[in-house]
């Protein structure tokens, strides 16, 4: 029997299995395609406290990303830039892979094309019902871990509730007329209560998305016609593809024996949709509990609950805080967003922001809070009223901040 199952081979399981196996502990990766890496849905861009945490990253680079530009829906711009760059676009099928293949090389067992259709946690142990090329088997381990991305049934099956707020995201591979920086585009219009983006990956191409609680597919066309219009893009053919986000955790990440990371429990930055690096910073904090479990004998739920006290104590703020900016900027017109954009640019805050030394790509809180506090956007911010998440509302009327 195993010590565990890690069930998904994204960035989450993969590097979960990495850690057990290497502490000498018998892991088993399921992994319902038949390929790691192959159809990942991630944009890729990181940051570079994430690439200095995780080197292996680094081998699946495509390009850096010093700047960005910006465009309100009125169509006004500001570019926003810094040296050296604070982030990167990675191919994330071959980051997925090299995950995989050092936790392989490790020890882990990886079994690809393997759906897990049912999951039991008992007093003795953990069992998956697998169904393996239409042959069913039910494999056995002490632990388990639900790696398996968004919306998976398997967290409400084990009791432990579903996510209570998501948006879908749509994107596309397009070609470029012409190279191009990282663009991000804002307006009801575009991409209502939320944002799209252009991030160019290898020479001429690049992804184009966004994201929508209701038809992000019919918008992200408008977009790719309209930037083909524009002489942007060589052709408005393109491939789109769809998927999830959580925007929230799940009300809860563990049981007796079992633990979610991941997408699947919802460790994803609110503001911006990213999940590899809070995928992988929680991803160790349940390595450490798994280990110390197997080690003790110990499998109750008051030992896997310190995994849900570890991960919320290193992130929990970070989404709470993600999440109330993302309820503030859901409820603004473009006219709200454009009185924001005008007064950002008129003072150069924006550049402010950037150049900042405690500046991070990964960590959105404390620059949320303290820009909140700015002089410049002060007045516009309060003078949203209601629409102020309560909160934020707080915060921004509290002389101490």
């Amino acid at each position: 029997m195993d010590d565990c199952l890690v069930i998904g081979a994204g960035p989450a399981g993969s590097h979960v299995a990495y850690l057990l196996a290497s502490q000498g502990h018998r892991v088993t990766v399921l992994e319902q395609q038949a390929t790691v890496g192959k159809g990942s849905r991630c944009t890729g861009v990181l940051g570079k406290e994430c690439l200095e945490r995780y080197p292996l990253a680094r081998e699946a680079i495509i390009r850096e990303a010093p700047s960005a530009r910006l465009y309100s829906p009125g169509g006004q711009s500001l570019r926003v830039h810094r040296e050296p760059a604070q982030a990167w676009v990675v191919d994330r099928d071959r980051l997925d892979e090299l995950l995989a293949r050092r936790a392989q090389g490790a020890g882990a067992r990886y079994l690809l094309g393997t759906q897990v259709a049912a999951l039991q946690v008992a007093g003795h142990g953990v069992e998956a019902m697998a169904d393996h090329d239409g042959e069913q088997s039910v494999l056995r381990a002490a632990t388990v871990v639900v790696a398996t991305g968004f919306a998976s049934p398997l967290p409400q099956k084990l009791g432990l509730g579903r996510l209570s707020d998501s948006v879908m995201a749509a994107q596309a591979e397009v070609q470029l007329a012409r190279e191009a920086e990282v663009e991000v585009y804002l307006g009801q219009s575009v991409a209502p209560g939320f944002f799209a983006w252009l991030v160019p990956t290898y020479p001429g191409r690049a992804w184009l998305g966004l994201f929508s609680r209701r038809q992000p597919g019919l918008y992200l066309r408008r977009l790719i016609d309209a930037l083909h219009q524009k002489g942007r893009l060589i052709s408005p053919q393109a491939r789109v593809t769809s998927w999830g986000i959580p925007l929230r955790p799940v009300p809860r990440t563990y049981a007796p024996r079992a633990l979610v990371v991941g997408d699947a429990a919802g460790q994803v930055k609110p503001t911006t949709g990213g999940g590899v690096y809070y995928g992988q910073l929680c991803a160790e904090v349940a390595a450490e509990t798994l280990h110390r479990a197997l080690d003790e004998g110990d499998f109750s739920g008051a030992r896997f609950a310190q995994y849900e006290q570890g991960w919320r104590k290193l992130i929990g703020r970070e989404l709470q805080v993600g999440y109330y900016a993302r309820l503030l900027y859901e409820r603004l017109n473009d006219s709200h967003i454009e009185r924001l954009f005008t007064a950002v640019q008129s003072n150069g805050l924006h550049k402010t922001i950037v150049e900042a030394e405690d500046f991070s790509f990964d960590w959105h809180a404390e620059f949320i809070l303290r820009t909140m506090k700015q002089t410049a956007l002060r007045a516009p911010l309060l003078a949203l009223g209601a629409l102020l998440p309560a909160p934020l509302r707080r915060r921004l009327q509290s002389p101490s901040g």
